[in-house]
């Protein structure tokens, strides 16, 4: 395809721009062949008319896709150019922050002018081991391949740096050497990588200093030799220097500074050490204020001496040297102080007694007279004579100048010296890898001799670049078996041959120098007529006859001849030389030894750098005229050949090239300056190795790859088995020119444009298959969509029809109803009308015939009550006038007798006045009274007559009686209380006054109280109303108050629980922090030990005696060879053949040594379990609602029962036994019945049977005695009173540390204390009540238990023989007393005093019982011994008597029938073993032991349980030096085992298991409440009676840790290879992602091959660890520990890979790892192993996942990701959005000013500023305790063990 068919619209093209050297634009229209003008549109928004050039017609560069945007390669981009490159550098330096970048076989390094976290330890690891492709681009990278072609190719590497003053060459240097010292570490102990890294800060400061453009630039270059020995570890190194600045040392520009050491030495001037330096300021010294910036801002100048010295000392340079280099370079000081006073033209002076150089003569130890003289005169010598002539003052301080520069050149040679012989090996060097820090292109507006050598370097540097790069292109051509075509490159050659050819610039200048009167002009003429018209690389400036221009490869430079010579020259007086050659100060003279080489014995001025080669071993001989030879070279011709001694040196190497970038003049951080860049590209060789590139074939895919991501551009018949015919098919249907590829035998090679017009095919091809899916999928949707309307349309139809029919029939109904119920309501109407005007009818005649007939009635009525009226009025009116006339006649009567009665009353009232009247009246009334009485009674008798009569008048007369009666009555009321006034009327008119008075008085007192009363009334009313708005009040603030007390007890609640919980969580992080701490402590001390072990058996076998010379056993050189733990044992047990042992000459580990070695770990741990108990004191007091009564110590009183009932049968069965003895003693003694004493008598058997089951009994009772001698030891030393504290007392003391919370806290505390207390003391009383319920009940069921067990065992006891009655009621008295005892301990639980008196007389018991025992004991073996003598008689008896009687008579004797007890013993799990068998017993059981066998065919843990047993009858037996040389001597076995086989995963797995096993064990039988609770009684039985093994179980425990750690190490090494293919590089789920172009170095391919791993692969070796760990019966929490690890090792390495791997991180990426980890997770789900942490282990990866598939372009996008990214790092979140690449064009990118919005919320966030995870990190393990249910007594040894020298106790 043409190039020029590319150019069509919405082409992106460069274009240059005199500002940003290339700009950006597209096409608008089509370009065509002839086109004169390009319409571009800028970036800007702008339109352009683009003309092109008439005579080359060139079109501008192709702009290459935006996936190609940003590659770690540039030789990967399509289109290789000038802005490419340019374009993509900036891209990853602005955008992403990456300031690596690969250029084929080149590294470019920008300078970023900031720190980056990109150099620790954990980055270092991550590119270890790793391909230099397979990473992104790292100085790392570029370090790690030069030592893997080392180690691979057995060739010496170079690394090259170089670049401009301030692009970072230093430092790129120091991070390579500290790789190398970091990978390889050092052969020997003397740490020489840390002796090469002291090396930087050494020359840092006597060679570097500020300039205007670097703030630490190195004013030398020097090439460092790191040695390696065959093993590849560091051994020494080696320093080379070239060109050293010396001007710098008395002058220095504006802005810059003198090198370091001179202002760390005036910083440091306040020493006391420095006084005697008499140094001041910096600015006090001429030679370190001409620049005006003593400061750099940022570096501390005493702080850096302190480096610089701390260094010295690291490389061997003693504290006297040091102070003999300071007294030099304060003497330089000094010197530059020195005056001179001119006399006239030609001389000059020092003022006398001048005070510096004084100084100067006093540290330089020379005579100041001598000194002085010699600074302002020369001395000149001719032919004939020699004379002295006196200087100018110019002269002098130029002469005095040169002599500074040339004591410091002297100075930093010498240094340089001691260096190199403080980094020299003794050892042999197998290889080297050499590292030149060396000067890049340089070109000022002034350039002289410097800038000349340096160029001339770098176009050497160059020339051997651009022919390793050609050679590298031929071997890949070669390799690939493509045709080799001669590619044109740049030859600078001509330019060197210039330069350095006879009669070149060198030579002219040389031979100018040796001229006696050359001058710089002479020199530039001889130049001119040399080469000027002659060489088409020399020009001649147009207005200056003192300068030339060189066309160097980078630039033209125009050189200025001015000081070339006398630069060349650098010549000092020889006068001056010889005084300090004569100082007094030993170190001044070491400095010239050499010094005639470099005296010239012409005087002239001197400055500029001079080369600084290796000081030779041994000196040259040669003629004496050689010597002056030598003592006329100049410094072009050192620097010549110092300068081809580097060349031979490199081109003998394999070259590794590493630019470094000054981005900026500014030293602005991530500041991009197009031009300047450009500038150094041009000059460092970057863009020429892109033009060679780009002549070739600089695009390479393999075939796999090729077809990989070109497959959517075949066909399915195009695709066969054949990968590569397949490509090379559709490659000649794709491009026509077969030039533009070429096919390798791997390898399918494109020129420059092709891959870009390859992926333009694969876009289009995939846009047309997208547009093409879109079609499909929109008509697909838009006809589901019609589809679905029509379907919808219909049913709407449907429903809507039927509701109008059923509207419609509803409608007709409801018609016909409405007919209906209208005729029925019609006649309803029509009906209740006429029933209403019915009824109202029949009302009305019913009522109006009613009226009638009332009317009618009424009259009649009316009629006769009008008769009756007339009679009764008639009647009436006659009775009326009868009744008025007799009226009228009694009132007359009246009348007339009221008259008289008046007239008799006025004479009474006359009378009445007196008192005597009164009574006469009164006596009178009475007489007449009586005579009116009398009268009554006549007239009645008168008047009965007449009494008919005067009925009408009875009325009349008997009210008249009464009135008068009343009268009467009244009349003697007054009477009486006349009688009573008459006395009392004066004084009750006086009372009546007072009265009167008082009543008034009281009336007004009345109003008056009254009103107060309604005042007062008012007033409280107005108080109470008051009082109850107060009331109201303060029930409101009570209700607040109890609201806020709520709430604050809610708060405070809270608080305390959050708290607790940040304290929980504190110390549980603290306590992992001191457990990883002791763990990595456990680790480096295995290290240690195995480092010791190492060094011993290197010891060994260099003491080993010659073959020949003794003889020994091979079998017991062969066992001691492999099992050296013997002499270990016999150091730890003091024994007298100790000093025999001494002659092996090994230092064996002592454990009793190790565990007081490791007693600070234990009070470590005991801290650890304090802090461990208060967390978990807090938060029981937190939950407990209680206090918990006081816990007593439990005592064994039913053992003491047992024990003392024990003795009490013992003593009874050795009387009984006594007994015995006796009656045989009697029976053997009689010899009077021969005939009972033979043997067949019946008498004689039963005496026999009688003696064996005698003699078996004292076995068992003597194996009794001491088991309960052992136990009542035990029990003696554990019966100590214990003090325990009540939670109540530990929670009232937390309750007074709150007092700072505040009083309503405390009143909140003290309720809820009350309440708790009531609470307890009411649930104390209930619990005593339901417990006295519960004894009692007890008791009862106790009772009848008993009873039934007493009927039981009453009638077993029956059915047993005589014999096994006696055991059996033994054993039926142990257990009752053994219920009693636990009955007396449950009846003194609540006296404390009677249980502790209790406990004195059992422990009073115990010793009487122990005295007791001892006698017993001594019986025994008494009555033993007896029983062997008596035993002996009887058998001599039986063998006599066997003689004498005939086997008839023996069998016709009757036999009684005896019941002889047969007492078979149980197994107790115990193991016995002989002492010398413990080496044996080691060997089968660990050493020789294959896991394999014993895990699938034996119980997992059965050495364990082997060992454990052989331990508890060690203690049985009271062996203390028994146990202690078994438990030494199998872990001194493990750890042997492990050494020898530790990269077996079985092999660690098995013993870890086996360990913990052990561990748990001995925790298990130890007798400590704490570890018995899950244990049967048969196990308690099984406890250890007599040592305390928790010294051992530290050791023990110490140990699994340490398996623990080696067994991570060892899956680590085997996953680890298997992680980053099978999580990363593998495509799971194959066809989500594309391969991307790759550049000269290849990236592993993510296309499964033969042999790579995938997550199978990873799955599977997951399934085989967890099967072997569950084979060897590990604990399932500690697999679950070792799961979480793996898990965590898995993620690590996984994250840190993608950190580091630009092409990983992409969507499709994204999707394979979530995709991976999905499965991980169902590998957790189907082992039941989800719960065991191993998932959050992977958080950070899934986050990453995550975070590369979301979306990442709006705020909100931000903010979820900073929620969901809670477990990455902010540098870790940024690392992966800067490194995000679309694989596709589809993919956007993610903008800068996105990733600076997640750096602003995420500027907050306290996290770790490091990159990657530790993947070495091991989580502190723990071993729960796990008891075991197998009983010991169970376990059977296989034959297969070899064990059979052990028996079974």
């Amino acid at each position: 395809m043409a190039a020029s068919e590319l150019y069509t619209k919405f082409a992106r093209v460069w274009i240059p721009d005199p500002e940003e050297v290339w700009k950006s634009a597209e096409l608008i229209k089509d370009y065509k062949p002839g086109d004169k003008v390009l319409l571009l549109h800028l970036e800007e928004g702008k339109d352009l008319e683009y003309r092109l050039d008439p005579k080359t017609k060139e079109l501008p560069h192709l702009r290459n896709p935006d996936i190609l945007v940003g590659e770690n390669d540039l030789t990967a981009l399509s289109y290789l150019h000038e802005p490419a490159v340019l374009h993509n550098l900036r891209v990853r330096f602005i955008d992403s922050k990456l300031i690596y970048t690969y250029c084929g076989i080149v590294l470019v390094a920008i300078n970023p002018y900031e720190q980056l976290p990109i150099y620790g330890e954990d980055i270092i690891n991550a590119y270890s081991g790793q391909n230099m492709g397979d990473m992104d681009p790292h100085i790392f990278a570029v370090a790690e391949e030069a030592y893997k072609q080392m180690a691979r190719d057995e060739r010496n590497q170079s690394i090259i740096v170089s670049g401009e003053s301030g692009a970072g060459k230093t430092v790129s240097a120091k991070y390579a050497m500290r790789y190398f010292a970091t990978v390889s570490g050092s052969a020997s102990e003397a740490n020489v990588e840390e002796k090469v890294l002291a090396s930087n800060p050494i020359m840092e400061s006597i060679g570097n200093a500020k300039t205007t453009r670097n703030d630490n630039s190195s004013r030398f270059g020097k090439y460092i030799e790191i040695g390696f020995d065959k093993r590849y570890r560091i051994i020494g190194a080696n320093m080379r220097t070239y060109l050293l600045e010396k001007s710098r040392v008395v002058f220095q520009a504006e802005e810059e500074r003198n090198y370091h050491i001179f202002y760390q030495l005036c910083a440091s001037a306040k020493l006391p050490e420095f006084k005697m330096l008499r140094l001041g300021n910096a600015n006090y010294f001429l030679y370190t204020k001409q620049g005006g910036s003593p400061v750099i801002e940022g570096v501390d100048d005493a702080k850096e001496m302190a480096h610089t010295r701390q260094a010295c000392t690291l490389l061997g340079i003693n504290e006297s040297s040091q102070m003999g280099i300071f007294r030099i370079l304060a003497g330089i000081l000094h010197l530059g102080n020195v005056g001179f006073t001119s006399r006239d033209s030609d001389s000059c002076t020092i003022p006398p007694k001048h005070e510096p150089l004084i100084i100067f003569c006093d540290l330089m130890g020379v005579d100041y007279e001598e000194m002085c003289h010699w600074l302002c005169h020369r001395k000149l010598a001719t032919a004939t004579e020699t004379y002295i002539k006196p200087i100018s003052k110019l002269q002098a301080t130029n002469a005095r100048d040169a002599l500074a520069k040339h004591i410091y050149a002297k100075l930093f040679n010498w240094i340089v010296d001691h260096v190199n012989q403080a980094l020299h090996s003794a050892v042999k060097q197998h290889s080297f890898i050499g590292v030149l820090d060396i000067y890049g292109f340089e070109t000022f507006e002034i350039n002289s001799f410097e800038q000349f050598c340096i160029n001339y370097a770098n176009e050497k540097l160059q020339q051997q670049f651009n022919m390793h790069v050609f050679k590298l292109e031929q071997e890949e051509y070669m390799k690939e078996q493509i045709p080799w075509t001669l590619i044109d490159f740049y030859d600078n050659q001509p330019c060197i041959n210039l330069i350095e050819s006879k009669l070149g610039i060198l030579d002219l200048l040389d031979e100018e120098c040796k001229m006696p009167k050359g001058t710089d002009d002479t020199w530039a003429q001889k130049l001119y007529n040399t080469h000027l018209n002659k060489c088409t690389l020399f020009e001649k400036p147009r207005l200056s006859n003192k300068a030339f221009i060189i066309q160097h490869f980078a630039d033209k430079v125009e050189y200025q001849c001015e000081g070339f010579l006398e630069k060349n020259k650098d010549t000092v007086f020889e006068e001056q030389i010889k005084v300090l050659k004569s100082s007094k100060f030993k170190m001044l003279p070491e400095l010239f030894q050499d010094d005639d080489k470099a005296i010239s014995p012409t005087s002239a001025t001197s400055s500029g750098r001079v080369p600084l080669t290796r000081t030779p071993a041994k000196p040259i001989k040669g003629r004496p005229g050689q010597a002056a030879k030598e003592h006329k070279k100049t410094v072009g011709h050192q620097f010549r050949n110092s300068l081809h001694l580097l060349m031979e040196t490199l081109n003998a190497t394999t070259p590794h090239y590493v630019r470094c970038i000054k981005p900026n003049d500014f030293k602005f951080p991530f500041t991009f300056d197009e031009k300047r860049a450009v500038q150094q590209l041009r000059a460092c060789g970057v863009l020429e190795t892109i033009r060679i590139s780009a002549a070739g074939f600089p695009s390479r895919w393999t075939y796999q790859e090729f077809f990989s991501r070109y497959r959517v551009l075949m066909k399915q018949k195009d695709v066969l088995s054949d990968r590569k015919q397949t490509c090379k098919n559709v490659l000649e249907k794709l491009i026509v020119d077969k030039d533009k590829y070429q096919f390798g035998k791997t390898k399918i090679f494109f020129r420059a444009g092709q891959v870009a017009y390859l992926e333009k095919l694969r876009a289009d091809k995939l846009r047309a298959a997208c547009i093409r899916i879109q079609k499909t999928i929109r008509g697909w949707l838009l006809r589901k969509k019609y589809l679905r309307m029509r379907k919808a349309a219909i049913t709407v139809q449907r429903y809507v029809r039927g509701y109008q029919a059923r509207c419609y029939a509803k409608f007709l109904r409801r018609t016909k109803a409405a007919t209906i119920i209208q005729k029925y309501w019609r006649m309803y109407v029509v009906r209740r009308r006429y029933k209403i005007r019915r009824a109202a009818t029949i009302v009305l005649q019913s009522y109006l015939r009613g009226y009638l007939a009332r009317n009618r009635y009424r009259k009649i009525l009316r009629e006769h009550k009008a008769i009756i009226i007339q009679k009764w009025v008639r009647g009436w009116l006659a009775k009326t006038h009868y009744k008025r006339s007799m009226r009228a006649i009694i009132y007359l009567q009246c009348c007339f007798r009221r008259m008289m009665a008046k007239r008799e009353l006025k004479k009474l009232k006359i009378e009445a006045r007196s008192v005597e009247r009164y009574k006469k009246l009164h006596i009178g009334m009475e007489n007449k009274i009586m005579q009116l009485q009398r009268k009554v009674d006549e007239q009645n008798k008168d008047y009965k007559c007449l009494m008919e009569k005067l009925t009408n008048l009875e009325g009349i007369y008997n009210s008249e009686t009464e009135k008068l009666r009343s009268d009467v009555e009244r009349l003697q009321l007054s009477e009486e209380e006349a009688k009573i006034a008459t006395g009392r009327v004066l004084s009750l008119q006086e009372e009546i006054a007072k009265l009167r008075k008082d009543l008034e008085e009281t009336r007004s007192e009345k109003k008056s109280i009254e009103e107060r009363a309604d005042r007062y009334k008012q007033e409280t009313e107005q108080l109470v109303s008051n009082l109850k708005e107060e009331n109201t009040l303060l029930k409101q603030e009570k209700e607040t108050l109890n609201h806020l007390i709520v709430e604050q007890a809610k708060e405070m609640t809270e608080t305390m629980e959050k708290k607790l919980i940040e304290e929980t969580k504190q110390l549980e992080l603290d306590l992992n922090d001191e457990r990883l701490r002791y763990q990595n402590l456990l680790n480096e001390f295995s290290r240690l030990e195995e480092r010791y072990d190492d060094l011993k058996e290197e010891i060994m076998l260099m003491n080993v005696p010659k073959p020949g010379h003794k003889r020994t056993d091979s079998t017991h050189s062969s066992n001691e060879s492999e099992y050296p733990f013997t002499s270990e044992i016999a150091e730890t047990e003091d024994i007298p053949s100790r000093t025999e042992e001494l002659s092996e000459k090994k230092v064996p580990l002592d454990m009793s040594l190790f565990l007081k070695l490791q007693k600070r770990v234990t009070e470590l741990e005991q801290e650890k379990q304090v802090l461990q108990d208060e967390l978990d004191h807090k938060e029981e007091q937190v939950l407990r609602s209680k206090a918990k009564e006081e816990e007593r110590p439990q005592i064994r009183g039913a053992e003491l029962e047992y024990e003392s009932l024990k003795r009490q049968e013992l003593e009874s069965e050795n009387k009984k036994l006594k007994n015995e003895l006796n009656e045989l003693r009697k029976a053997l003694s009689e010899k009077s019945a021969p005939e009972v004493t033979a043997p067949g008598a019946p008498a004689y058997r039963v005496l026999m049977e009688q003696l064996t089951s005698v003699s078996e009994e004292l076995d068992v009772r003597k194996e009794e005695v001491l088991i309960l001698r052992s136990q009542l030891v035990s029990q003696k030393e554990a019966i100590q009173p214990k003090n325990t504290m009540t939670d109540s007392t530990i929670l009232l003391e937390d309750v007074q540390k709150m007092k700072d919370k505040g009083e309503i806290a405390q009143a909140y505390i003290g309720l809820k204390e009350t309440n708790r207390l009531l609470e307890s003391q009411l649930q104390s009383q209930k619990r005593s009540h339901e417990n006295e319920a519960e004894v009692l009940r007890g008791e009862i069921q106790s009772l009848k238990e008993e009873n039934n067990r007493q009927q039981q065992l009453l009638a077993q006891n029956l059915q047993l023989p005589p014999e096994a009655r006696i055991e059996a009621s033994l054993q039926h008295e142990i257990t009752r007393l053994t219920n009693e005892n636990l009955y007396f301990e449950e009846l003194y639980a609540d006296d404390p005093k009677k249980y502790q008196s209790y406990r004195i007389s059992l422990y009073k018991r115990m010793i009487d019982l122990m005295e007791q025992l001892e006698k017993q004991d001594k019986t025994v073996r008494k009555l033993k011994k007896q029983l062997k003598v008596f035993a002996k008689k009887i058998g001599e008896l039986e063998v006599g008597q066997m003689e004498n009687i005939s086997p008839g008579q023996i069998i016709d004797e009757p036999i009684r029938p005896v019941n002889i007890p047969r007492k078979e013993k149980d197994f107790q799990g115990m193991l016995d073993y002989k002492k010398e068998d413990e080496q044996k017993l080691v060997k089968n059981l660990i050493l020789e032991l294959k896991p394999r066998g014993v895990a699938v065919n034996l119980i997992p843990g059965l050495p364990a349980y082997i060992l454990f047993m052989c331990v508890r009858h060690a203690d049985y037996l009271n062996d203390d030096q028994k146990v202690r040389s078994l438990l030494t001597s199998t872990i001194n076995s493990i750890k042997k085992v492990l050494k020898k086989r530790g990269d077996d995963f079985e092999t660690v797995s098995f013993w870890l298991s086996n360990t913990c096993r052990f561990l748990h064990c001995l925790k298990q039988y130890s007798g400590e409440e704490g570890f018995m609770k899950h244990n049967t009684s048969r196990q308690n039985e099984h406890c250890l009676t007599n040592f305390d093994l928790a010294e051992y179980r530290q050791v023990l425990s110490d140990l699994a840790i340490q398996i623990y750690q080696h067994l991570v190490r060892v899956l680590e090494n085997i996953l680890q290879p298997m992680i980053v293919s099978g999580m990363l590089e593998h495509e799971t789920i194959q066809g989500v992602s594309g391969v991307k172009p790759t550049g000269l170095r290849k990236r592993t391919s993510s296309i499964a091959d033969e042999g790579t791993y995938t997550l199978d692969s990873i799955l599977r070796q997951l399934n085989s660890f967890h099967s072997v760990m569950c084979q060897h019966g590990m604990d399932p929490e500690l697999i679950k520990q070792v799961v979480k690890q793996m898990f965590y090792i898995v993620g690590a390495i996984t994250l840190n890979n993608l950190l580091l791997r630009k092409d990983m991180c992409s969507w499709s990426k994204g999707m394979q790892i979530r995709y991976n980890v999905s499965q991980l997770e169902e590998w957790l789900r189907d082992k039941n192993l989800m719960n065991s942490g191993a998932k959050e282990t992977l958080e950070p990866l899934i986050q990453a996942a995550q975070l590369l598939q979301v979306k990442k372009k709006t705020d909100e996008d931000a903010e979820a990701i900073c929620s969901m990214c809670n477990a990455l790092t902010t540098a870790q979140i940024v690392k992966v959005l800067n490194l995000y690449t679309p694989v596709n064009e589809f993919e956007e990118r993610v903008s800068v000013s996105f990733i600076r919005t997640i750096q602003m919320r995420l500027r907050d966030r306290k996290d770790s500023p490091q990159l990657l995870m530790d993947a070495k990190h091991i989580f502190p393990v723990t071993f729960p305790f796990n008891p075991s249910s197998l009983a010991l007594e169970t376990i059977q040894i296989p034959a297969s063990l070899g064990l059979g020298f052990i028996s079974r106790v």
